[in-house]
Protein backbone atom coordinates (compact mmCIF):
# COMPACT_ATOMS: atom_id res chain seq x y z
CA UNK A 1 0.00 0.00 0.00
CA UNK A 2 1.22 3.75 -0.76
CA UNK A 3 2.23 5.46 2.31
CA UNK A 4 3.59 8.96 2.69
CA UNK A 5 4.35 11.80 5.56
CA UNK A 6 2.26 14.36 5.47
CA UNK A 7 2.98 17.32 8.37
CA UNK A 8 -0.20 19.25 9.78
CA UNK A 9 -1.01 22.43 8.42
CA UNK A 10 -4.31 23.09 10.62
CA UNK A 11 -3.85 26.09 13.57
CA UNK A 12 -4.54 23.56 16.25
CA UNK A 13 -3.88 20.54 14.74
CA UNK A 14 -6.15 17.34 14.05
CA UNK A 15 -9.26 17.91 16.45
CA UNK A 16 -12.76 18.10 15.76
CA UNK A 17 -13.12 20.03 12.60
CA UNK A 18 -9.99 18.95 10.78
CA UNK A 19 -10.39 15.54 11.36
CA UNK A 20 -14.09 15.41 10.33
CA UNK A 21 -13.29 16.82 7.27
CA UNK A 22 -10.50 14.27 6.10
CA UNK A 23 -13.20 11.24 7.47
CA UNK A 24 -15.76 12.59 5.40
CA UNK A 25 -13.00 12.83 2.31
CA UNK A 26 -11.84 9.17 3.43
CA UNK A 27 -15.19 7.47 3.73
CA UNK A 28 -16.03 9.36 0.25
CA UNK A 29 -13.20 7.56 -1.60
CA UNK A 30 -14.22 4.02 -0.61
CA UNK A 31 -10.67 3.21 0.25
CA UNK A 32 -9.00 1.88 3.31
CA UNK A 33 -6.77 5.03 4.92
CA UNK A 34 -4.76 4.83 8.33
CA UNK A 35 -3.10 7.55 10.27
CA UNK A 36 0.16 7.12 12.68
CA UNK A 37 1.94 9.23 14.62
CA UNK A 38 5.66 7.82 13.18
CA UNK A 39 6.49 4.93 15.25
CA UNK A 40 3.01 4.23 16.55
CA UNK A 41 -0.16 2.31 15.54
CA UNK A 42 -2.07 3.33 12.90
CA UNK A 43 -5.72 4.58 12.62
CA UNK A 44 -8.61 4.52 10.68
CA UNK A 45 -8.66 7.25 9.03
CA UNK A 46 -12.45 7.02 8.44
CA UNK A 47 -13.22 7.46 11.74
CA UNK A 48 -12.99 11.32 13.29
CA UNK A 49 -12.80 10.05 16.69
CA UNK A 50 -10.05 7.79 15.76
CA UNK A 51 -8.25 10.60 14.20
CA UNK A 52 -8.64 13.02 17.07
CA UNK A 53 -6.77 9.80 19.74
CA UNK A 54 -3.85 10.62 17.43
CA UNK A 55 -3.19 13.97 19.41
CA UNK A 56 -1.48 15.31 16.23
CA UNK A 57 -0.63 18.75 16.46
CA UNK A 58 0.55 21.74 14.22
CA UNK A 59 3.72 20.57 12.38
CA UNK A 60 3.60 16.68 13.64
CA UNK A 61 4.37 14.56 11.00
CA UNK A 62 1.46 11.59 9.97
CA UNK A 63 2.08 8.94 8.37
CA UNK A 64 -0.95 8.66 5.40
CA UNK A 65 -1.37 4.73 3.77
CA UNK A 66 -3.66 3.89 1.58
CA UNK A 67 -4.84 1.40 -0.73
CA UNK A 68 -5.41 3.98 -3.34
CA UNK A 69 -2.58 6.76 -4.50
CA UNK A 70 -6.31 9.15 -5.24
CA UNK A 71 -7.20 8.73 -1.57
CA UNK A 72 -3.42 9.14 0.07
CA UNK A 73 -3.28 12.27 -2.28
CA UNK A 74 -6.74 13.79 -1.28
CA UNK A 75 -5.80 12.92 2.74
CA UNK A 76 -2.16 14.41 2.33
CA UNK A 77 -3.27 17.32 0.85
CA UNK A 78 -5.98 18.01 3.32
CA UNK A 79 -3.13 17.38 6.51
CA UNK A 80 -1.31 19.97 5.11
CA UNK A 81 -3.93 22.56 4.32
CA UNK A 82 -5.04 24.76 7.34
CA UNK A 83 -8.51 23.24 7.84
CA UNK A 84 -9.64 26.26 10.39
CA UNK A 85 -8.76 28.95 7.98
CA UNK A 86 -12.12 30.35 6.72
Amino acid sequence: MPSTIATVASAIGLHARPATIIAEAVTGTGSTVTLALEGAEPVDAGSALMIMTLGAEKGTRVVVTADDQAALDKVVELIETDLDAD
